[in-house]
């Protein structure tokens, strides 16, 4: 080996093999894809090692770069919990703390609610990333993610910011149009507005109700990625939706959105959720214990007024 890697270079390789390639990586990352593509080769330069297999659209990791990407995560982790022990003695927590949650959720409550913990907390830099897709905490570098629904993970470590629980609903001038679904057997000759959820089969609903849990499948002619654009087209007319009650209950109590086959409810309770060893963080307790307290009763909280 010619020369020690550097922390930040093995960072950056792990990212770039969780993106996928160099213009991904750079693009959230904030740097160039020639400079990615730069301290990947000096990394390459340093362990005497090829990493990757390289094509115009995609990388690989070849079979030195699977050892490498393994041993980086190890690396980085421990180097993290390091940090995280010396650190413990300290008043006040510090360092760089990964936060994922969905994008609605996000924007309207994560995101201040988070705006307020940074001030708390000066000396923690916070990095919030908004998608609405699983997320693989270890893989992707994350300490915190906020998720609603089961937590299926075995090895994760799941804290209860709050209890929830998932509704349908539609608009009353579809259901004017359409008629009211009486049995859950009803919603296969409705439009549902179908959402990909980080914890459901696509285009099947789970229900708890009168004859316990049942599943049925649903079909529309309008789905998305996006539960912004699907709680729009809902409001809009076009089909029967499945919402967190705290994300239906402005809508609910306007008459914009009227509640269907009310004696059907999914648990959707919103979790912190982090691996083992991260849960006993000063700063991801600090962060957990906060958003706990400002989503269930602040300015930014789920069944708060301001929400949009």
């Amino acid at each position: 080996m010619a020369n020690t890697p550097s922390l930040p270079d093995l960072q950056l390789f792990v990212d770039v093999i969780r993106l996928g390639n160099f213009a991904r990586t750079a693009t959230e990352l904030g740097m160039s894809p020639s400079y990615v593509s730069k301290r990947i080769g000096l990394l390459e330069e340093a362990l005497g090692v090829r990493l990757l297999h390289r094509t115009s659209r995609q990388i690989s990791p070849t079979v030195d770069g699977e050892k490498t990407y393994q041993w980086a995560r190890t690396i980085l982790d421990n180097v993290r919990q390091l940090q995280e022990t010396l650190g413990e003695n300290e008043a006040e927590p510090h360092g760089m703390l990964r936060v994922s949650t969905s994008f609605r959720l996000g924007r309207n409550h994560v995101a201040p609610a988070l705006s307020l913990f940074a001030r708390r907390h000066p000396r923690i830099e916070v990095s919030l990333t908004v998608v609405d897709r699983p997320v693989d905490l270890l893989s992707e570098g994350l300490d915190i993610d906020i998720r609603i629904g089961d937590v299926p993970e075995p090895h994760l470590v799941a804290h209860r910011i709050l209890p929830s629980q998932r509704i349908l609903c539609a608009s009353p001038g579809y259901l004017e149009k359409n008629g009211e679904p009486l049995q859950l057997a009803d919603l296969s000759q409705h439009s549902c507005l179908v959402f990909r959820e980080r914890d459901q089969p696509f285009g099947t609903w789970r229900l708890t109700g009168p004859k316990g849990l049942e599943s049925v499948k649903v079909t529309g002619n309008m789905s998305s990625n996006n539960n912004d654009i699907i709680r729009r087209w809902a409001l809009d007319g076009h089909g029967i939706v499945r919402l967190a009650e705290w994300d239906a209950v402005k809508s609910l109590l306007s008459g914009e959105l009227k509640h269907v086959l009310s004696a059907y409810r999914w648990p959707a309770d919103l979790w912190a959720v982090t691996t083992g060893r991260l849960s006993e963080s000063a700063k991801v307790r600090a962060c957990v214990n906060f958003l706990r307290e400002q989503l269930a009763d602040g300015p930014y909280a789920l069944w708060s007024s301001n929400t949009n």
